[in-house]
């Protein structure tokens, strides 16, 4: 036999015997061959409404893409991104929990608690100012993603022991190319990535929902709705016998939009004095202490505690505030005051209460606690 043949046919079978390269991101990461949709092709069509969509704040300098809002993912469920690599976004940040937490302050890497309550994160790309934090002190969510990792309480990692990090790791050189069109791993992609993940966490198939696209406004009885949820609704859009403007001190003058927030900070009288003073504090204006970013109300049940500094630990602590409890601070938002210049405390019913209390339960989107895309993807 030809000796060339013959040790061809041993290379060959020697080379049917080499095991498959591994691929570096099978090895740790389960994520899917074709990239989860992130990018949904329609909002519902009361979703879309101008109100929402020009509130907006993605900019045109990272839109949301299928791989960068995975790599986002990856990132945010990334414990390499604390100091002793304990803790990630997400541990602060829970997708079952409204990516809120139940603490009322959440834990960072070393045991050390946060100054003020988690806040939820879905919707967050529609928030109009573009600022976060309840004391919006980073003027955008590409400000925001890396400032908890620099904490010295939440995560207590430098930038460039963050980028060492991520570069020793084998999964990411591939999905940063897969995002970015190339390996290199820096600060801005970081940035995009996770900006790119949190304004994917979007919410728009509540039992609200369905009972919206049924009917041609907001306020109107919802087809699906119990009476107490519709009578809640009522009250929370302050609906006007015969049609109107909202009755002064309605929820909506403040959660005005189909994703339920409002275009800026307000104080809602927690206290009469300034215990946190909030923007103000921020920003130096002492017109502004005080006032607080208005999260979204969506998937709310399972977020509490509630406000910035957790304080109310039911949705009816919530509502009883605003019912009596509203203060006369200094700077109380002019949604709040009456044209006697006080607190307007509406006094509900027991009833009325707990009808409101209701319908912010039909604001709960029990699909986001459940899909994948947004799930920890790490194979632990």
């Amino acid at each position: 036999m030809n000796k060339f043949f013959t040790l061809g046919v041993v290379l060959a079978a020697a080379a049917s015997c080499r095991p498959d390269p591994i691929d570096p991101i099978a090895q740790y990461l389960n994520l899917p061959d074709t990239a989860y949709s992130y990018t949904p092709d329609a909002l519902p069509a009361h979703f879309a409404q101008a109100n929402v969509l020009a509130a907006d704040n993605t900019p045109l300098t990272n839109p949301v893409t299928d791989d960068g809002a995975t790599l986002g993912r990856v990132l945010f469920y990334e414990r390499n991104l604390s100091a002793n690599r304990s803790t990630s976004c997400a541990s602060c940040h829970h997708q079952n929990r409204g990516f809120g937490d139940s603490a009322r302050f959440s834990v960072g890497f070393a045991g050390g608690h946060t100054g003020r309550h988690s806040m939820g994160l879905s919707n967050a790309r529609f928030y109009a100012n573009g600022s976060f934090f309840w004391d919006e002190r980073a003027a955008t969510l590409e400000d925001q993603v890396l400032m908890p990792v620099q904490d010295p309480v939440e995560m207590g990692l430098s930038i460039d022991t963050l980028l060492a990090r991520l570069d020793a790791l084998p999964y990411y050189a591939p999905l940063f190319e897969k995002a970015f069109g190339t390996t290199d791993i820096t600060e801005l992609r970081v940035r995009h990535a996770l900006a790119q993940f949190v304004r994917s966490i979007m919410s728009y198939s509540s039992r609200y929902d369905e009972g919206r696209v049924q009917v041609a406004a907001p306020a109107q009885p919802f087809p699906n709705f119990t009476a107490q949820e519709n009578q809640g609704k009522a009250l929370f859009f302050g609906a006007a016998p015969g049609g109107g403007p909202p009755a002064p001190g309605a929820c909506v003058t403040c959660h005005g939009t189909e994703a339920f927030t409002a275009p800026g900070p307000r104080n809602n009288g927690l206290d009469a004095t300034t215990t946190d003073a909030g923007v103000g504090g921020a920003n130096g204006n002492a017109a502004q202490d005080g006032l607080f970013k208005v999260p979204s109300l969506r998937n709310l049940s399972d977020r509490g505690p509630f406000m910035h500094d957790g304080r109310f630990a039911t949705l009816e602590q919530v509502v009883e505030h605003y019912s009596t409890g509203v203060q006369n601070h200094p700077n109380l938002s002019p949604q709040l005051r009456g044209p006697d210049g006080q607190p307007i405390r509406p006094n509900f019913t027991a009833a009325q209460k707990a009808a409101l209390v209701a319908f912010l339960h039909t604001l709960d989107d029990p699909g986001l606690a459940q899909d994948l895309k947004f799930s920890d993807p790490f194979i632990r």
